[in-house]
């Protein structure tokens, strides 16, 4: 048991030297091959260069673990939740800023009623509801 939390740790703190940042040429490159697509979604080549370099500082190694033990597993999801709960969040909010738009257009929001107020309120109803 304490050889494999032995390991675990050594792999994991492995991990982070195989995944280099990506060069600020590599990812011009990479949108200069893509030109077209990255212009029709307007996506500039500034911002196209920051997100691929901060997407690859942050990227998983592409060589797997040695062995998937019992502490590496647990590892994973926990490291990844706190992203996918942004992205919860993030889709929570961008729903409740149409639902709030909606209602306030049909007058179906009462009198005094702030948006932070109402997107306590919606995010309640959202989470309850497993958004």
């Amino acid at each position: 048991m304490c050889a494999a939390a032995i390991l675990s740790i050594a792999a994991l703190s492995a991990a982070p030297a195989l995944a280099q940042k990506k060069t600020a040429k590599a990812c011009q490159e990479e949108w200069q091959a893509n030109k077209a697509a990255n212009q029709a979604n307007k996506i500039t080549e500034k911002a196209y260069v920051a997100k691929c370099q901060a997407e690859s500082a942050a990227a998983k190694p592409a060589v797997a673990p040695p062995a998937a033990t019992p502490a590496t597993t647990a590892a994973k999801p926990a490291a990844a939740k706190p992203k996918d709960a942004r992205q919860a969040e993030y889709a929570r909010e961008r729903a409740c800023g149409q639902d709030w738009k909606a209602d306030k257009a049909a007058g179906k929001i009462p009198a005094g009623t702030k948006w932070p107020q109402y997107w306590s309120d919606c995010n309640k109803r959202k989470k309850a509801a497993g958004m």
